[in-house]
């Protein structure tokens, strides 16, 4: 998954704020209008995305409205309009945050930096008895460690941080294999399985990973 998805058509300041980023250690992907940014987002992900506003075709207002509809990815809107309607729109539309060009490229690096750091304490997720570390990469089952390999972990805690929502084979397979072109998409079935046996009570009859026939998989809820 990428760190930090920038939406901007300038391409010169594109570039300077991914020399910024990168050297800050980041990864960056860039989109020059909304349709190649909600591409490259439901594709690969993202864990911020800076959005321009003023885009050709969509613009950054549907782009950030589309990305809420899906979960709570930080959006730091970056533009030139400075109406008070627009910055309302930006956080009604479910902006974390509207930044005013030009700004300040070390006041926007601590944001980013303050928004990741919030994140990181935030570094476990639990359900039931399945608890995970997502800062080490670690996980457990009622208090006992879990072996999982980077992929597993991957795949668990996509499933997890969406729990009791149905996520789709292909969504599964590029959010956490996109990258890795030696990958088939049958590699998640088998995941899939190897997960369930190190978590299920009873892998044959599945009540956490859940298959959705003709869809994909659900994490469901400890309670249902």
């Amino acid at each position: 998954m990428t760190d930090i998805l920038i939406v901007e058509d300038n391409a010169e300041l594109c570039a300077l704020l991914c020399d910024f980023l990168r050297a800050e250690g980041y990864t960056v992907s860039t989109a020059d209008t909304g349709e190649k940014a909600l591409q490259l987002y439901e594709r690969y992900g993202a864990r911020l995305v800076l959005l321009d506003i003023n885009l050709p075709g969509m613009d950054g207002f549907a782009v950030c409205r589309r990305i809420r509809e899906r979960d709570n990815t930080p959006v730091i809107i970056l533009t030139a309009r400075t109406d008070r309607e627009d910055k309302l729109n930006g956080i009604i539309t479910g902006a974390d945050d509207y930044i005013e060009k030009p700004y300040d490229i070390d006041i926007l690096i601590a944001k980013i930096k303050g928004i990741f750091r919030r994140r990181l304490a935030r570094d476990h997720i639990t359900d039931g008895d399945i608890r995970l570390n997502t800062t080490d990469g670690t996980a457990e089952k009622g208090g006992k460690p879990l072996t999982l390999t980077a992929k597993e972990f991957e795949l668990l805690r996509l499933l997890m941080e969406n729990k009791g929502q149905t996520l789709d084979k292909s969504l599964i397979f590029d959010r956490v294999w996109g990258s890795d072109s030696e990958s088939e998409p049958q590699t998640l079935t088998v995941h899939i399985k190897w997960l369930r046996q190190k978590i299920e009570d009873d892998p044959k009859e599945p009540k956490r990973i859940v298959t959705v026939w003709g869809k994909g998989y659900r994490w469901e809820n400890e309670d249902l």
